[in-house]
Formats: structure tokens, sequence, C-alpha cells
């Protein structure tokens, strides 16, 4: 049976903390983040992280968990808050500290765990430096937002140098969203996460998508969380949007196509979802995914998988085959 590998779990990084803590621009993000929020989920966050804390560092109660959800091996990034308002210095500071952190945690158990990085994509000038230096650290690949700051989307063409380098040099890129700039039409009932996350995430593969990234780039490997958000579920409207109108055919394949060249996560919850998921996506192209330790996660993500009833060479690939393609892993 294939090694199950988790390519969705978070760490806390405690030295970046300490870089970034009482800076201007952290108060910023925080104020944006707690009116997106609304007043009613900014408390049970506030809360929850203070419960997670544990889990999110200790490296003992991680691999306890991993036990009980029969995870043998656990793809890791940090947590992902943004610091797109970090100025040039400091964002390569704040790379170099979750970098190096991630790198070093998961070097204790490198049996079980594989560390996932993460470059300053609002510095285009600094990203393909960051991109070798992960490289060379071992990692095996990057985590990156949905969006390269406020003002510039992922198929901006600063950014060419960026996915060029991620393609030369084999590292995974696996985009991650933080709340919505949807900003206070999300403020209730938690939709900065439930409506914002699934909708980022559909907005940024679109625009990658229709921008031609994966057609200029055919060894880039791009990894979208959540099962790729609300695109999967509805992309047979921008294959619509492709076939009938001029300013959107922009690429040789239409949209289903190319959005079958990326990886995404079984961060579905239900069997029906995910069967449909595995529809859309094509087999091969889907990973497992828990958010460990996150409360919009699971702790079951094998059991889920198990559950859809799948034959057993598509459990297989979702199980660890397709992750460890992704990951450019040796099973």
């Amino acid at each position: 049976m294939t090694q199950a590998i988790d390519v969705h779990a978070h760490l806390a990084v405690p030295a970046v903390d300490a870089l970034i803590d009482g800076h201007p621009g952290l108060a910023r993000q925080r104020q944006i983040d707690a009116a997106t929020l609304g007043p009613a989920s900014l408390a049970v966050n506030v809360e929850q992280i203070a419960a997670l804390g544990p889990r999110l560092v200790d490296l003992d109660t991680r691999l306890a968990a991993m036990d009980a959800a029969r995870v043998d091996v656990q793809a890791v990034s940090a947590v992902p808050l943004p610091h797109a308002w970090a100025p040039p210095d400091l964002a390569d500071r704040i790379v170099a500290a979750t970098n190096e952190g991630v790198a070093a945690y998961c070097a204790k158990e490198p049996a079980r765990l594989i560390p996932i990085g993460t470059v300053s994509l609002q510095h285009p000038s600094l990203v393909v430096a960051q991109l070798r230096a992960a490289a060379d650290l071992g990692l095996r690949g990057v985590q990156i937002s949905t969006a390269a700051g406020p003002d510039r989307e992922l198929d901006d063409p600063s950014l060419a140098d960026f996915w060029a380098a991620a393609e030369e040099l084999g590292l995974a890129v696996l985009i991650h969203p933080w709340g919505c700039t949807l900003g206070e039409r999300l403020n209730a009932y938690y939709l900065f996460n439930s409506v914002g996350n699934p909708t980022e995430t559909a907005l940024a593969l679109s625009r990658l998508l229709f921008s031609g990234v994966l057609e200029r780039h055919p060894g880039l490997r791009i990894w979208s969380a959540h099962g790729g958000g609300y695109l999967p579920s509805y992309v047979v409207r921008a294959d619509h949007a492709w076939a009938a109108r001029p300013d959107a055919r922009t690429t040789a394949e239409p949209p289903s196509a190319l959005l079958r060249r990326t990886f995404v996560d079984s961060l579905v919850y239900t069997p029906e979802q995910l069967r449909h998921l595995v529809a859309v996506m094509g087999s091969s192209q889907v990973t497992l995914g828990s958010d460990y330790p996150f409360d919009m996660g699971v702790d079951d993500p094998v059991d889920r998988l198990e559950a859809a009833g799948f034959d057993a060479a598509t459990t297989d690939a979702i199980r660890g085959g397709n992750a460890a393609r992704l990951l450019g892993l040796a099973l």
C-alpha cells in the first residue's frame, strides 16, 4: 500500500513572529483581518489560536495526530498569514526565517516530515534568489498566497521569472488563501473563510489558466488548497467563456484541460464532493489534505478518502502517489 502523504499541514515559526512584532504593517494587516472577520469570528479565532499553539509547534503532538489519522508523511508549510505589507529587507528576512525554521523542524523527523517554504511575491526582484535558496535548503516547494500583494495578481508579467525558476528547479508551488479581498462583506458567520478562501483560490487559479502560465511552463507543478476552491465545481462556465468570447480565448486548451495540469487536495469534506472533484480533476491530480491543525480541516483524511469508494488504484494515487509526483519524492 502506498504511504499516506498529507500535503496540507501547517507550522508556526516563532522566529518570524519575533521579526515582525510591533511593525506598523503587521498592525494594519490585523486591522484589515479584524474588519473582514467581524467581531464574532475574530473572538473565536483569538481563542482558538491560543488553544492551537502546542499543535502548531510541538513535534510529538504532531506525530501522534498523524499516527491517529494513519498519515505516514506530512508536507509542512508555515501558517499562511500574509506578509505582503513587508518592505524588501524585512520581507527577505521573513522568508529566510520561515524557510530555515520549517527546514529545521522537519529535519527532526525527515522520514515523516517534508518542508515547504515561502517567497515574497510582492517583491519580484527577490523571488528567484529565494527560490534557489529554498532548493539549497532541501525544501520541496513554496507556499504562496492567491495574489502577490494588493496590487499584483499571480499572472502579472513581473512574476514571469518566478514561474520559470519554479519550473527549472522542480519546486512545487502551493497556493493557499488567507481570507478574501471582498473585505467587510464577509464580516459575519465566518464567511471570511468559508466563502472567502474558496473564492480567492478560484480567482487565482483562473488568472493562471487564462493567462497561459501553464502552457508556457508545462513542467510547472502547481497545487491549490481546499480542493482548488470553487473553480473545479464550475469550471464548465470558464470553458463556455473560452469558447464563446474572443477576450477569454487566450490559450490553446480550454480552462478545464489546463486545470487538470494542476494538483488540488482532497479537503472537500464529503464522499460525494470528493468523487466530483476527482471526476473533474482526474484521479492523478488529487492529493491527501487535512489542514492540520485548524478547525476547517479534518483529522481523518484517509478515512474520508476510503469512504469515497474509489478503486484501489485511484485510492492509492490520492493517498500518496500523486503527492510523491507533486513534491518529487521517491516512494
